[in-house]
């Protein structure tokens, strides 16, 4: 049973519709989705002492995650604003606060070469440091969500096993090509989820297509997470891509059904609202 390490970032989504704020990031998610599946995992990342962080702290260890490498800095926890139209989310404003105040030790290097898998972001303010990470993280994959630049592709690629990149707005054979160019700099693995359109996989110079499931929506909020989560659980234990595919897309549909990423919804303080977006 592979043990996962959800590593960066991390925020307090704040539905404005509702004044409730979800415990989110790309590696906390992948952490609690992957403890949801029956895995053990654990979260490192940079919180504040402020009510998102106790948030975000108290949701991971309900849901038997291990945070003991976490630091709670003295500070405001990353946030985001979200509106919803008919399920879907749009951001409208944020502030990354302390997520990115990071400092790896030896201890901390000790500990990512204890997990079978280590899963960062493109948001999680660790790229310097990354090939550190290589070094220790038996496999290392790594979300590019829509924001990668070709320049990012060329630098991060060549450190990685497995790349998940957004694609939902573009064509098939803009997914494709993409893939393409991220096998080319280096993934091993390159997975292009596309929405509503499905996924795609390339894997040893061969492309694995994989449709979109039936889900209920209620938030699409942490559905890519959770397709990662599925997807990274299955392929590592049994190196099956259209498998691994196929459970991210379960998963991805099932998580439509949940309000916030994983739950654990409260109210946010009121002074948030008057926050000024970035």
């Amino acid at each position: 049973m592979a043990r996962l390490l959800g590593m960066g970032d991390n925020t307090a989504d704040l539905y404005l519709s509702s004044a409730t704020m979800y415990p989110g990031g790309n590696a906390v998610n992948a952490a609690a989705l992957s403890a949801r599946l029956g895995h053990p995992s654990s979260y490192m990342g940079c919180v504040g002492t402020d009510p998102a962080g106790h948030l975000i702290l108290g949701a991971l260890r309900a849901e038997g995650v291990d945070i003991t490498h976490c630091r709670q800095i003295e500070g405001l926890t990353s946030w985001s604003k979200i509106e919803h139209r008919g399920g879907d989310r749009h951001f409208v404003g944020s502030d990354p606060g302390v997520q990115g105040q990071w400092t790896l030790d030896d201890q901390d290097l000790s500990f990512i070469a204890r997990h079978d898998l280590v899963h960062t972001s493109i948001y999680s303010a660790l790229d310097e440091v990354l090939p550190q990470i290589r070094q220790a993280a038996p496999v290392l994959s790594y979300d590019f969500s829509s924001e990668w630049t070709p320049e990012l592709l060329i630098q991060v690629c060549p450190l990685l096993d497995v790349a998940f990149l957004s694609a939902g707005e573009g064509s098939l054979e803009a997914a494709q090509a993409l893939a393409t160019a991220a096998a080319e700099h280096g993934a091993r693995v390159v997975v292009v989820t596309r929405g509503a359109e499905g996924s795609l996989a390339l894997s040893g110079g061969e492309l694995y297509f994989q449709p979109s499931l039936p889900a209920q929506v209620t938030d699409t909020l942490g559905a890519g997470d959770a397709f990662i989560a599925a997807f990274l659980q299955q392929w590592a234990e049994h190196q099956d891509i259209p498998a691994a595919l196929n459970a991210g897309a379960q998963e991805a549909a099932r998580n439509c059904a949940t309000p916030g990423a994983f739950g654990h919804g409260a109210p946010f303080p009121a002074h948030l609202l008057q926050s000024t977006p970035l």
